[in-house]
């Protein structure tokens, strides 16, 4: 049995292939081959709000107010922040922030410094 990728809407392993496309029996999604390996290419460059790519190190500041979870603290427009790391998942950015700590943020909320 071959190893077909999971479908990209909902995840479901169960996807087969048809005519050049795979086709997804959960949520009836298709897709081909190509956008698929396009899809993984774009996923693994991270880009900021402003279109600029990202890498490690650089120094990026926050564009939005944003609320810290559990907490009653706010990150304030124009916080600067010093040597990023990317990582993979829905907060792709691990960082320290002076007064703050280790945080994890998300790269639609920075732009490059």
């Amino acid at each position: 049995m071959e190893n077909y990728p999971s479908c990209p809407q909902c995840n479901s392993d169960y996807t087969y292939e048809d005519r050049g496309l795979y086709i997804c029996p959960s949520c009836s999604h298709e897709w081909s081959a190509q956008s698929n390996i396009e899809a993984s290419e774009a996923q693994k460059t991270i880009k900021d709000a402003n279109g600029n790519v990202l890498n490690d190190g650089d120094a990026v500041t926050i564009i939005k107010d944003l609320k810290v979870k559990g907490s009653s603290s706010v990150l304030k427009v124009g916080t600067k922040v010093k040597s990023i790391r990317l990582v993979e998942g829905d907060h792709n950015i691990d960082c320290k922030i002076d007064g703050f700590g280790a945080m994890k943020l998300k790269s639609e909320f920075v732009k490059k410094a």
